[in-house]
């Protein structure tokens, strides 16, 4: 007989065994498994590029070159642009220039100023941005002679980066595609570029939507002009001459671009000071301060020493439009007249209440005729409870002003010859 028994009481099992004369088998106590669920995996750490717009800003005029400058490479994207209306041309002629970012160890607002051309028909030409190689080279805005055209530096162009101020924080690099732009409308997200054709004026920008996202552009608008002329022979020759007349560009951004989640699209003016004069999509944008000094600093030429710069001021929002209000235009009057007291408003005549019908409509103000046709007084106390009603002012009619005011005049002239 094999009996199996388990191990725990084991000196009993064996005193049994060699009593009965059983083999035992020992069996050990099988082992308690726990399973133990694993902890779950920390997520992964998402890093977000946080970019704050600028608080703060160099405001400065800048004393633009009369040739164009060197190209120079900055590692950082310049800022959204600010609001900047531009005043009343001062004189016939005068040039706004300005409005732009340009670099001085930094990039600092070029503030808007009307001016003169240093020479007769000189003409304007607008900074130049492009990004290459996750970098922009910036052109300084600057005067070109009649007939200068302006170049764009080529591709193969060795440029160096430019010297950063002391303390400068660098700012986020462009994003968006490579080439040509100009910085973002103002409460943009900073490092956004927007594509644009050679030429344009960053000033396009002002009244476009604030941009988060990639995918705001501006197109040219080009004008073409078809001429026919008649030669000698009589013989009809068409001439047809392409005439480049941008006189507005095109402002396209998709839905997700913009900030309030809307496509947008606009014909905006391609001049200067007429762009930055139209009024802002959104007023909660940053003003562009006044340069604290009205002495303008050089442009900055790369190996040059950079020039002392006034120092920040903080950004606030641009102010809110108020209309004007609607000018009255006053009476003329060829003589002097005497002052005519002013007369009160008539309050608004509330409406008599119709009685039921077969009975009589009881005056307040009056007593109540009895069946005899006498009047007899109101009671005091009903006449006490209802408000006593103010007698309407009669206002004087045109004809009777006109007649009053004759009459008026007349008796001056006679008092001036008696």
């Amino acid at each position: 007989m094999d009996v199996r028994f388990p191990a725990a009481p084991l000196l009993a099992c064996a005193m049994a065994a060699l009593t009965c004369g059983c083999t035992v088998q020992v069996v050990p106590a099988p082992q308690r498994v726990v399973y133990v669920r694993p902890a779950p995996a920390p997520a992964p750490v998402q890093v977000i590029e946080t970019v704050s717009a600028p608080t703060a800003v160099v405001s400065v005029y800048i004393e633009p070159p009369l040739a164009q400058p060197a190209p120079v490479l900055v590692p950082w994207a310049p800022p959204p642009m600010l609001v900047e209306a531009p005043p009343m041309m001062p004189f016939p002629g005068a040039v706004w220039i300005g409005g732009f970012w340009t670099w001085h160890g930094n990039w600092v607002w070029a503030a808007g100023r009307w001016v003169a051309t240093p020479q007769p028909n000189y003409v304007w030409v607008q900074p130049y941005y492009e990004h290459r190689d996750d970098a922009v080279i910036f052109i300084n805005g600057h005067w070109a002679a009649p007939g200068v055209v302006f170049v764009p530096p080529p591709p193969t162009l060795s440029i160096s980066f430019v010297e950063v101020g002391r303390g400068v924080v660098p700012g986020p690099r462009p994003i968006g595609p490579m080439g040509v732009f100009v910085p973002p409308p103002p409460g943009s997200r900073p490092g956004i570029i927007v594509p644009a054709p050679i030429g344009t004026a960053p000033a396009v920008m002002m009244s476009a939507p604030a941009v988060m996202n990639v995918g705001m552009r501006v197109q040219n608008n080009v004008n073409t002009t078809v001429n026919n002329v008649n030669n000698v022979n009589n013989t009809r020759v068409t001439n047809i001459t392409n005439v480049t007349n941008v006189t507005n560009v095109t402002v396209v951004a998709p839905a997700t671009a913009t900030a309030s989640g809307q496509a947008y699209q606009a014909n905006v003016p391609a001049q200067a000071h007429l762009a930055a004069a139209l009024p802002a999509v959104s007023h909660a944008q940053a003003q562009a301060p006044v340069p604290l000094s009205k002495s303008p600093i050089p442009a900055f030429v790369p190996g040059k020493p950079l020039a002392v710069l006034p120092p920040t001021q903080v950004l606030h929002n641009a102010p809110v439009p108020v209309a004007a209000p609607v000018p009255v235009p006053a009476a003329v009057l060829v003589h002097p007249v005497p002052t005519v007291p002013t007369v009160q408003a008539v309050p608004p005549q509330v409406q008599p209440q119709v009685p039921p019908q077969g009975q009589r409509a009881v005056n307040p103000d009056h007593a109540t005729p009895d069946r005899t046709g006498n009047e007899k007084p109101v009671a005091a106390t009903a006449k006490a409870d209802k408000p006593a009603r103010e007698k309407p002012v009669k206002l004087e009619t045109k004809e009777e002003r006109e007649k009053r005011l004759k009459k008026e005049k007349e008796e001056l002239e006679r008092r001036a010859k008696g």
